[in-house]
C-alpha cells in the first residue's frame, strides 16, 4: 500500500494536491531549529531511569507492596514529564507570535508586542550552569516591558559545538521577526 501523503513528491504520486492540511497555519507553531545532542541525551536517559523506576514498580507490586509500587510510578510518571518537557524547552514561532518555552513556563508575544530580535554578544551560561562564557544570545525586546529573559545562545543545550546551527537559528528569528512586525 503506498503511503503518498508521506513521500516528498506526493503530485506526481498521483495523489490530489487539492487535499486540505489538517491543520491552518494560524495554529501551527513551529521550532526553528532541532534539539541538541546534549538536551536530547539527557532527556534519553531521563526516560532510561523512568523505564528502570516502571519495571521496579513491577516488581515491587508483585512483592506484595502496593505503596511503595505506587510511589515508584509516581516518581517514572515524573520522570517521564521531565523529559517530555526538556524536549520542549526553546523558543517557537508561528505566524501569530513567538513562544518562549521553558522548563515551568511558557510565555507568548504577538509579533506586534516585539520590538526587535537581534543577536548580541554577551557572557552567557555553559549549559545553563553558573559558569559564564563569552558568547551570542538572541536578545529579543519588547515594544512595553522588560526584554525576554535570554534563552537561545551559542553555549545552551541545543547550540553547544554547533555554532551554524545558532547562526541559522538565529537569522531565522530575526527574518521572522522582520517579516511579521
Amino acid at each position: 500500500m503506498p503511503l503518498t501523503f508521506l513521500a516528498a513528491d506526493h503530485d506526481s504520486a498521483g495523489a490530489p494536491s487539492e487535499i486540505p492540511l489538517p491543520h491552518t497555519e494560524q495554529d501551527y507553531w513551529r521550532r526553528p531549529y532541532r534539539p541538541g545532542p546534549w538536551r536530547v541525551a539527557v532527556a534519553a536517559v531521563t526516560l532510561l531511569v523512568a523505564a528502570y523506576l516502571l519495571i521496579s514498580g513491577v516488581i515491587i507490586i508483585l512483592a506484595g507492596s502496593p505503596t511503595g509500587a505506587g510511589a515508584t510510578a509516581v516518581a517514572a510518571v515524573l520522570a517521564i514529564a521531565f523529559a517530555l518537557r526538556l524536549l520542549r524547552i526553546g523558543i517557537w514561532v508561528s505566524p501569530r507570535g513567538l513562544r518562549r518555552v521553558g522548563l515551568l513556563r511558557t510565555q507568548t508575544l504577538r509579533w506586534r508586542d516585539i520590538a526587535r530580535v537581534c543577536t548580541v554578544q554577551q557572557p552567557v551560561k555553559w549549559l545553563g550552569l553558573p559558569r559564564s562564557v563569552q558568547g551570542q544570545a538572541v536578545h529579543i525586546e519588547r515594544r512595553r516591558g522588560e526584554a525576554l529573559r535570554t534563552l537561545l545562545t551559542d553555549h545552551s543545550a541545543d547550540f553547544l559545538a554547533r555554532p551554524e546551527a545558532f547562526d541559522r537559528a538565529a537569522d531565522v528569528l530575526e527574518a521572522w521577526a522582520a517579516e511579521r512586525r
